[in-house]
């Protein structure tokens, strides 16, 4: 895709210095965090036309995420805590799952 251009030696053979190897650990880190290589390829490149779009929607994408987590993280810390047997059945651990089944309708079930 591009994103590494390290300089090649007399041999042909690739030479990595130190700009290359910050470029790796920035697309690894976000990597992690979700981008696909294309966006990395648009954060790298700061004369992309669309640059500031996609990393806008990026930063949606991990604000989304960091919540879904973030309840996700509420609820496996009341099931630790829950007396309830089977924690789907307790009303409180249910709470965490309660916008769910609001907003979705779910093939065979109530719309």
């Amino acid at each position: 895709m591009g994103l590494l251009r390290p300089d090649r030696d007399g041999a042909g053979r690739r030479r990595y210095g130190r700009d290359e190897l910050v470029r790796v650990a920035v697309i690894l880190r976000n990597k992690a965090a979700g981008m696909s290589l294309e966006q990395i390829a648009v954060l790298l490149d700061a004369g992309a036309p669309d640059r500031h779009r996609v990393l806008e929607a990026h930063l949606a994408d991990l604000d989304r995420r960091m919540q879904e987590m973030e309840l996700s993280r509420q609820m496996t810390e009341h099931a630790l805590r829950c007396r309830a047997h089977d924690v789907a059945n307790c009303p409180a651990f249910r709470t965490g799952i309660e916008d769910l089944l609001e907003e979705r309708s779910w093939p065979g079930e109530w719309t």
